[in-house]
């Protein structure tokens, strides 16, 4: 038994589970988002989500060919996306952080996903070698931008519901 075909296949297809899980909730997060800026990322993130599941699939697909990971070096993984750009933080001023208090819950789940996702790919890739490494490294950087930037929103919107007064 090839431990390269049989393991890569198994966290391929549990990632692939995984990313389709990922994009279902930000879909319909970004419905009951409270705030305009909110849905706009979660909406952004929807769309990345569906550059994983592509990439993945592509990896899948790899597997019964020569090359394990076709398209390890694809550059919309490599590039840290719109999460790298300060404009989309910076975009969230006071006023948009405070309405998205009652957000905060949603905002600590978002960043536990890209946390759990990020954490499962560096394990994968600590494992894998050579291509397949690689694209696992490449899921890895990209899952925790986005933990990066929910960890950083949900900071901002917590701090402010901590300081909302009590009772009204």
């Amino acid at each position: 038994m090839e431990w390269s075909r049989v393991n890569l296949r198994r966290i391929y297809e549990y990632a692939l589970q995984r990313e389709h899980e990922g994009r279902n909730f930000f879909q319909h997060n970004a419905q009951r988002m409270s705030h305009e800026a909110a849905v706009g990322i979660f909406r952004k993130l929807q769309a990345e989500e569906e550059k994983h599941i592509a990439f993945v699939e592509g990896l899948l697909r790899g597997l019964g060919s020569e090359n394990i990971a076709p398209q390890a070096r694809d550059d919309s993984l490599t590039a840290e996306g719109f999460f790298a750009q300060r404009a989309d933080t910076e975009m969230l001023e006071q006023t948009v952080i405070e309405s998205m208090v009652p957000d905060v819950t949603i905002l600590r789940m978002a960043y536990l996903i890209e946390r759990d996702l990020a954490e499962f790919y560096e394990m994968a890739a600590s494992e894998a070698e050579g291509e397949a490494r690689e694209a696992l490294g490449a899921l890895s950087r990209w899952e925790r931008g986005h933990e990066n930037l929910f960890k950083e929103l949900h900071d901002r919107v917590y701090e402010q519901y901590m300081k909302m007064p009590w009772g009204g």
